[in-house]
């Protein structure tokens, strides 16, 4: 089995942001960097820029800025430079990508979406499909197990399907259907798949062809990186969606889906958190070796620091975990009885323990959960500089309120 090259506590020690001494459990929400990303960022606000494909320095700065960004992001999930759109965020991408391929779709089209998702990978496409006069179908996930099957996609693709969107991981319990399945159903009607990879990616390693998706879209400040966004895609599928733009503005794939100026400074963030993943293994070989070999030491550690917490939340009487499949990723939600999932959260608070509670915008997950109106849930999210101390802190905490 792949191991990382060093400790969690050296690990842990190249987070600035951990320094305030609180049990970071909000990775879901956003992870802290560490020294590497920022002394990218640093360096290319340092070294000076411009904008693109200009003939001086600066504006050569900024290109390969671009280009390295684009290597690393397909190096990642295993797509292609040419196929990576970068953007602000998942949610800004998608909205973008939805409002592109709607003005495709006419009324008795349909897409497919489904009720495990995050709102970024449901909203954006029902608002589309609206405006286009197509019809949404849904498919549920199972709130007693809280698994997606793929059977589940049976009743809602049919002929007039043109576009499924589906998560690779949930942002709330951490489930992770089978999207490979879902996406053979997809291709088999004609349509395309939209994977949501926002919170999959951190987790465990990501071969967007291997999963049948034709747009892969994640953001990489969940993944330690920075706060912007990629979306990958064949450039040949690219090539068949004409976004809206500038008419100043590139043609070319994938430079067209990418409106006004990007932030440089942290697409140069971008490459050093991929290549301070890469740098986590020994393994050798390519980046994507590497990667690859680094994330399944990182999923295989994830996967013990979460049988600790689900066991030692099993133990505490007064709390319901919400469930989940044994295929999941390091993140949980529960509620405790008699307290809100704000008041939990502001008890861990003051423990200085990071949760975050509500809907985490998994509104329709909530809302099967029949949750949405007592305030959502209690989430803590499990990412790699965590430890079994962060871990024991949150059971402690959470003991108090029995």
């Amino acid at each position: 089995m792949s191991a990382l090259n060093r400790s969690i506590e050296d690990i842990r020690a190249e987070f600035p942001g951990l320094s305030d001494g609180w049990a970071s459990l909000d990775g879901a929400a956003g992870t802290q960097v560490p020294t590497a990303v920022i002394e990218g960022i640093t360096a290319a606000l340092r070294d000076g820029m411009a904008n693109v494909h200009g003939p001086f320095a600066a504006s050569e700065r900024s290109t390969a800025i671009v280009e390295e960004a684009r290597c690393a992001v397909a190096d990642l999930v295993n797509g292609v430079p040419e196929g990576v759109v970068l953007g602000p965020n998942m949610t800004t991408l998608t909205f973008h990508i939805a409002d592109a391929l709607s003005a495709g779709w006419s009324e008795g089209d349909e897409i497919v979406v489904t009720s495990l998702d995050h709102d970024a990978n449901i909203r954006p496409w029902v608002i589309a499909a609206g405006r286009a006069g197509a019809t949404v179908r849904w498919a549920e996930f199972d709130p007693e197990t809280g698994e997606l099957p793929a059977q589940r996609f049976d009743e809602a693709i049919g002929e007039r399907t043109k576009l499924v969107a589906v998560t690779a991981a949930s942002n709330a319990i951490g489930s992770r259907p089978d999207v490979r399945a879902v996406a053979d159903r997809a291709h088999a009607a004609g349509a395309l798949i939209y994977v949501d990879g926002v919170h999959a990616t951190p987790h465990v390693s990501t071969d967007m062809r291997a999963l049948g998706a034709d747009f892969y879209v994640f953001s990489t400040y969940k993944l330690f990186g920075p706060h912007a966004g990629a979306l990958v895609a064949d450039p040949a599928l690219l090539e068949r969606v004409r976004p809206a733009k500038l008419a100043p503005a590139a043609d070319e794939v994938p430079d067209r889906f990418e409106r006004g100026t990007p932030a440089f400074e942290l697409l140069a963030g971008i490459t050093a958190a991929v290549d301070w993943l890469a740098g986590l293994s020994d393994a050798g070989g390519s980046r994507r070796e590497r990667l690859l070999a680094a994330l399944a030491a990182v999923e295989a550690y994830l996967a013990g620091l979460l049988r600790e917490a689900l066991v030692g939340l099993a133990g505490i009487e007064c709390v319901r975990v919400l469930p989940a499949p044994a295929r999941r990723t390091s993140t949980l939600s529960f509620v405790v009885e008699s307290h809100t999932p704000l008041a939990v959260a502001e008890h861990l608070a003051q423990r200085r323990v990071s949760v975050w509670n509500g809907d985490n915008y998994a509104y329709e997950l909530m809302s099967r959960f029949g949750l949405q109106d007592s305030g959502g849930a209690v989430r803590a999210s499990l990412v790699l500089y965590n430890t079994a101390a962060d871990v024991q802190r949150l059971l402690d905490a959470v003991s108090e309120l029995e």
